[in-house]
């Protein structure tokens, strides 16, 4: 009897331990940072480009003097994202993981494509692949975008991507677009996706404009690395329909009560000085949206966003933190300016694209009884569109940063 006890418990073990069988080591892996995905000249095959990253290369038990490269990237023909993996591992030794893939880009002339949408269906068929990842959309094919992309202050290519993200999500000039929102919003039927759009492409304006309003590739900037995220491509059911600067991607943001407000920073016009600009951090408070539904008339939407002003910089240097008069003035201006260009981009979304990318679609679902009669009352088309748009803006309290006063410079040049 003993004995069978011991026999038991040994074949117990025996189980357990074969939950192991299919563990993978480590340096096994060949671990993904980057996925691209271009056309062909082929109706349903794409290339599919891999940057593959060596975690060797600036970690802290690397060697100072290791002539190995930073990154490995593969491109391969493939009909989706899983025999696309299967094909770049007949090249690759390690196994390929997608486990830390921070980004896939995907080129502008496939998301301008009907192709588009067929390809990303086949995007969560893939355990590995999450979801959270962003989508970005390169001016250029992503293959080229991947392979000029170099960073000169970060050796590690997905620390890159990461810094790189959140700094602009920062200043608001590009949307945060993980997959799974591209689902939710193009399954919904209802609203616009908006995604990042890079370039390593320069073609500056000549002319000096509002920081934020540019697209990819258009800010002169000289030296460092060419790469640019700045704007946001627009999808429309699926697929790519137009292109938002900054400017416009702030207001996006801003007006989204789905998303978190953070703090961004920006430059306003200098009411008494119109030749300068005003240099500001905004923090917005959670967007209000209240929809007045009306079936046989236009349905009045009033949105209202009130946000803190700290102003940085006063190029000017006008007096506008002691004399209340000026302050007064900065105030209301302000406030004019975010309410004018708020308004006009509103207005540009119901002309232009008869959608809306903030997702309001959400507050006026709770007007309908049964998914039917929403879909009948039909939001992106006859709604929307149509719609009394009211946007009150509100600046709630403006500071000065560290300064207590601007330097008089009649006094300075006396």
């Amino acid at each position: 009897m003993k004995k069978l006890l011991i026999f038991m418990l040994l074949l117990q073990t025996a189980v357990l331990l074969s939950g192991c069988y299919d563990r993978k080591e480590l340096e096994e892996q060949a671990y993904v940072i980057s996925i691209g995905v271009d056309m062909t000249e082929s109706e349903d095959v794409f290339r599919f480009t891999f940057e593959i990253a060596n975690p060797e290369v600036g970690s802290a038990v690397s060697s100072p003097s290791t002539q190995e490269p930073v990154q490995e990237v593969v491109s391969v023909l493939g009909t989706d994202f899983l025999s696309a993996t299967s094909a770049a591992n007949v090249s690759v030794a390690k196994e390929i993981s997608l486990d830390q893939v921070r980004v896939v880009i995907v080129s502008e002339k496939l998301a301008r494509s009907k192709k588009f949408i067929h390809l990303m269906q086949t995007a969560p068929s893939i355990i590995d692949l999450k979801l959270n990842s962003q989508l970005v959309i390169s001016k250029e094919k992503a293959e080229e975008f991947i392979r000029t992309n170099k960073p000169k202050l970060e050796s590690r290519p997905h620390k890159y991507f990461q810094y790189m993200l959140d700094r602009a999500k920062e200043t608001g000039v590009i949307p945060e677009a993980p997959l799974v929102r591209f689902f939710q919003i193009t399954e919904g039927d209802a609203d616009l996706f908006l995604a990042p759009f890079a370039t390593t492409k320069k073609d500056p304006k000549e002319e000096y404009g509002a920081e934020d309003n540019y697209k990819a590739g258009e800010v002169n900037i000289k030296g460092g690395n060419s790469t640019q995220f700045i704007g946001s491509a627009v999808f429309k059911e699926g697929q790519m329909i137009d292109i938002l600067t900054g400017e416009e991607t702030r207001f996006s943001l801003m007006l989204d009560t789905t998303l978190p407000q953070q703090d961004i920073i920006a430059n306003y016009t200098d009411p008494l000085r119109p030749g300068f600009d005003l240099a500001a951090r905004v923090q917005a408070d959670k967007v209000k949206v209240k929809i007045d539904y009306k079936p046989t008339g236009k349905t009045n939407i009033d949105v209202y966003v009130s946000m803190h002003m700290n102003i940085f910089a006063v190029p000017s240097t006008q007096n506008y933190m002691i004399n209340s008069k000026n302050r007064n003035i900065l105030h209301a201006s302000l406030q004019k300016q975010l309410q004018e260009e708020g308004e006009k981009f509103i207005k540009k979304t119901q002309e232009k694209y008869k959608l809306e990318p903030f997702y309001w679609s959400l507050h006026i679902r709770s007007k309908f009884l049964t998914i039917k009669d929403y879909e009948k009352a039909d939001w992106a088309n006859k709604i929307y569109p149509n719609a009394n748009v009211r946007l009150h803006v509100k600046v709630r309290s403006l500071e000065f940063g560290k300064l207590l006063r601007e330097s008089d410079l009649r006094k300075v040049r006396d």
